[in-house]
């Protein structure tokens, strides 16, 4: 790990990131005290996921896929008639 300066970091920012890359971490310091930390990135594991967790959870009401009329009806360019 390695102590860099502001002003030396903002000039020679693709170096230290290409050394960041290469795996090495770098302290960026003000006034000699450590401000923040250049670190390799890293992606995110996905989260494991476990069929059937939402069983007996989710309750799918009956006419769930009926079609609605009047949506229908716009679809299809036909007149809308009015709720009775």
């Amino acid at each position: 790990m390695s102590i860099t300066n502001i002003h030396e970091a903002k000039t020679h920012l693709s170096k230290l990131l290409e050394r960041v890359a290469a795996g090495e971490e770098i302290v960026i310091g003000k006034a000699g005290k450590p401000v923040a930390r250049l670190v390799p990135f890293t992606e995110p594991k996905a989260p494991k996921r476990k069929p059937g967790s939402m069983k007996g959870k989710i309750k799918i009401l009956s006419g769930f896929d009926e079609a609605d009329r009047e949506i229908e009806a716009l679809f299809f360019g036909e007149p809308v008639e009015p709720p009775a």
